[in-house]
């Protein structure tokens, strides 16, 4: 798996050296309905048309359910530009998505409560 600080897109220094809006050809809405938590999953069929780097890069991050937060964090790019990365992917068939699933039971408030009061301790 490779991961973007080793390749030509990203300096230490210089930082990212291709722009987000670059990345994402100017387009700001994704065709597929993406959360952060939507898990994708390459289908194993190759992309029928040609796409960038950040796509082959985007797709070798997807051999098991993977969610897009984790893609986005892995490409160190904004969430936005990765979920039209990832739609673009779903589009050409290489990819599959599937909704996050979310527990049928409310979390335990004072669960809630105990992880508020130590984010206030920490900030």
């Amino acid at each position: 798996m490779t991961f973007p600080h080793e390749g030509p897109w990203l300096d230490d220094e210089a930082g990212r050296l291709i722009r987000p809006y670059t990345v994402s050809g100017g387009r700001t809405e994704p065709t597929t309905a993406l959360d952060l938590l939507s898990l994708v999953m390459a289908t194993g069929s190759s992309p029928r048309t040609h796409l960038g780097p950040e796509h082959s890069l985007a797709l070798g991050l997807c051999d098991g359910p993977t969610s897009v937060a984790e893609i986005a964090a892995h490409l160190r790019l904004p969430a936005v530009v990765t979920k039209i990365l990832l739609s673009d992917l779903v589009d050409c068939g290489a990819l599959t998505t599937r909704a996050p699933r979310f527990n049928a039971h409310p979390t335990d408030r004072s669960l809630l409560e105990a992880v508020l009061d130590g984010l206030r301790r920490r900030l």
